[in-house]
């Protein structure tokens, strides 16, 4: 994908799908639950307006800026129109991705802290919007040992929901493996579900599993051996039925090359038919299955 691809976000702005007149019908379902990350400019309740008219039956937003430590005040009226928007399109379920700064297993005392307090409040913001998954990176554990950081990930989860009465909700958290950098945790299945057995006493949790993540992370999923066998291994190390979600994105990177850099589906090292694998596998056919590509073009969305 080369610059001359590229736009800038106000030429990219213009072919807002909210631009665009409403559809006279609604958009045609699949069978499945599949949607995109999808735009909160203008306030979060417009994603689930642009979800309907992309013709999404789930979606992913950001609740707050990605980017920044200050967080997002949700209105009452913007919680209200959230919840009636998706009832109104059926359109569910609703997952928050949280910010990339948010670090629970950081050696520095004060950046775990400030973590801490921004997972709490991501947390809060997604059981006021009804969301039912809250996806986490679990975090990079420079300066220590892995087991430190699984650890810390695990106490500091518990840390910041424990204001909250989790029980009796359809609220999960879902860790999300990752592309196995240094220091990082998640790269592998098995640190994934330590982390999740370490966590299922103190919170509802499952697993969102990232298609770029296991190819560069060095699972083999283009050929139809090695996809098999993947699947047998997720399935071995933290069962199935336990991923809620997937974000199927294409990859960049080779792999095995540890570098978590997305590409439109079909266009990178994995290829278009592990895609079709995936959404034909009868023992997923439970989860939501949600893009993160990139918005290179007008309309890539």
């Amino acid at each position: 994908m080369g610059p001359s691809r590229k736009k800038s976000v106000t030429d990219l702005a213009k072919y807002d799908v909210l631009k665009l007149p409403a559809p006279e019908n609604p958009p045609a379902r699949t069978r499945l639950k599949i949607g995109i990350h999808t735009s909160t400019s203008g306030g979060i309740e417009t994603a689930v307006e642009r979800a309907y008219r992309l013709g999404c039956n789930t979606f992913q937003v950001f609740s707050s800026s990605p980017r920044t430590w200050r967080p997002t005040e949700l209105a009452p009226k913007q919680v209200d129109s959230v919840r009636s928007l998706r009832a109104k399109y059926d359109i569910g379920p609703m997952v928050i991705h949280t910010s990339y700064l948010v670090n629970l297993c950081s050696k520095t005392m004060a950046f775990l802290a400030q973590s801490i307090v921004a997972f709490r409040a991501e947390v809060d913001r997604a059981l006021s919007l009804g969301a039912e998954y809250l996806v986490l990176h679990p975090g990079s554990f420079r300066g220590g040992s892995r087991d430190e950081g699984l650890s810390c990930a695990a106490n500091s989860i518990a840390q910041a929901v424990e204001p909250f009465q989790l029980g009796d909700s359809d609220f999960k958290i879902l860790i999300e493996n990752t592309a196995g950098a240094e220091y990082s945790l998640g790269g592998s299945l098995e640190q994934v579900a330590e982390l999740v057995e370490r966590l299922r006493k103190v919170v509802p949790v499952a697993i969102c599993l990232d298609t770029c993540h296991l190819h560069v992370a060095g699972y083999d999923i283009t050929s139809h051996a090695g996809f098999d066998d993947t699947m047998l291994r997720v399935d071995r190390a933290i069962g199935l039925e336990n991923v809620l979600v997937w974000h199927c994105n294409d990859a960049k990177a080779a792999r095995g090359s540890k570098l978590d850099r997305h590409q439109h589906i079909g266009e990178g090292t994995i290829g278009i038919e592990p895609f079709r694998w995936l959404l034909n596998d009868e023992r997923v056919q439970h989860a939501a299955f949600i893009a993160e590509t990139p918005i290179d073009e007008p309309h890539d969305d």
